[in-house]
């Protein structure tokens, strides 16, 4: 049986490959949902394994998000891409690894 709780729609390789790359710094935004009582829209300034840390866009305060059922929007050069928290469940130093060769954790 697999791990995954929930089913994830597979990535395609674009958003593989922007989601590999730097996304410290990228704009976000998390409606309401409930994994998350309030939405939370501003930039995203830290990672961790099951967290994401994110500077409000309306004050300079932070608020760390659970990345479990977690679904937004992320921004990035290359364009604006869904962005769903257990896809991103892995160490952020293995993200790229991972997302590009298919390690034993793979993506869906």
């Amino acid at each position: 049986m697999p791990n995954h709780p929930t089913a994830v729609a597979p990535l395609s390789r674009t958003e593989r490959e922007a989601l590999a790359g730097e996304i410290l710094g990228a704009s976000v935004s998390f409606p309401p949902s409930p994994s998350l009582r309030t939405g939370v829209a501003g930039t995203l300034v830290d990672e961790s394994l099951s967290t994401f840390t994110v500077r409000l866009a309306s004050s300079a305060r932070t608020v760390r998000v659970p990345k479990a059922g977690l679904e937004g929007t992320l921004v990035l050069p290359s364009g604006e891409l869904p962005l769903r928290g257990e896809t991103l469940r892995v160490r952020p130093e293995d993200r790229t690894k991972r997302l590009l060769s298919g390690g034993s954790r793979r993506f869906r």
